[in-house]
């Protein structure tokens, strides 16, 4: 893990037995919030596939593998294909396309995909391409100084995105209300909605107490181990029903 592929926080020595311990209690938060938790085996010659969201885009009808922007990380594909195929009908990306998981933001039947180091134009072509027969609309949306699209915005549901608007075109989103991070926590937008939990980092304690304040119920984790992989609480895990 300590050889995990960095964008642009500068690289910690990471305690790899307390970032295990952490992420078996994050497997234990999805699970009390009534989720099915598939685990899959260890990859020891993969630094980053714990982070499962990035290999794959999965909607209701299929499940598209991507080819990821980072070269080390694609044959992170293959595991993740086989551990999805019992749910969902298999597609691939093609070269030269490159998309990650974590920069789709979808909310209902639009995905909104950034635009990043790890996302092309093509990525995004060929992603609306396979999902539009289903009736999906695909938007490109601008990053800038975060690796994925998820690290600047996520969905909070109820019409709303939370956001870091220095880093997302965040005029993609104008249709929504947009709830800002604290400004003194800029890595504060990536959150998972589980139901009506948001689950989020507990490095961020102003956010969250933004969002109880707004009527939002929130559960924090402590994954400062794997936040030092450039980690958030999106990327650890594929939801789908």
């Amino acid at each position: 893990m300590n050889r995990c592929e960095l964008a642009y926080l500068e690289r910690q020595a990471i305690d790899v037995s307390r970032a295990a311990a952490q992420h078996r209690q994050y497997e234990a938060c999805l699970r009390e919030l009534g989720v099915q938790v598939i685990s899959l085996p260890a990859e020891p010659g993969l630094p980053d596939s714990v982070f499962v969201e990035d290999p794959a885009v999965v909607v209701d009808e299929v499940a598209i593998l991507t080819r990821m922007g980072a070269e080390s990380r694609r044959r992170e594909a293959e595991s993740l294909a086989q551990a999805l195929a019992p749910f969902r009908p298999v597609r691939w990306l093609r070269e030269p396309a490159t998309l990650e998981g974590g920069d789709v933001v979808r909310v209902g039947r639009k995905l909104f995909v950034g635009a990043s180091v790890r996302t092309n134009r093509e990525g995004i072509r060929q992603l609306a391409e396979e999902l539009s027969p289903f009736g999906y609309e695909v938007r490109g949306v601008e990053v800038r100084g975060c690796m994925h699209l998820k690290t600047g915005c996520t969905w909070l549901g109820d019409g709303a995105v939370l956001a870091n608007r220095e880093w997302i075109d965040w005029a993609a989103f104008d249709e929504f209300r947009i709830v800002d991070v604290a400004p003194e926590e800029p890595w504060a937008a990536d959150i998972l909605s589980i139901g009506d939990t948001l689950v989020m980092p507990d490095a961020f304690p102003t956010t969250a107490a933004l969002l109880e304040r707004q009527g939002w119920k929130v559960r924090t984790l402590d994954v400062s181990e794997l936040m030092k992989a450039e980690a958030g609480v999106t990327c650890m895990s594929i939801l789908f029903e």
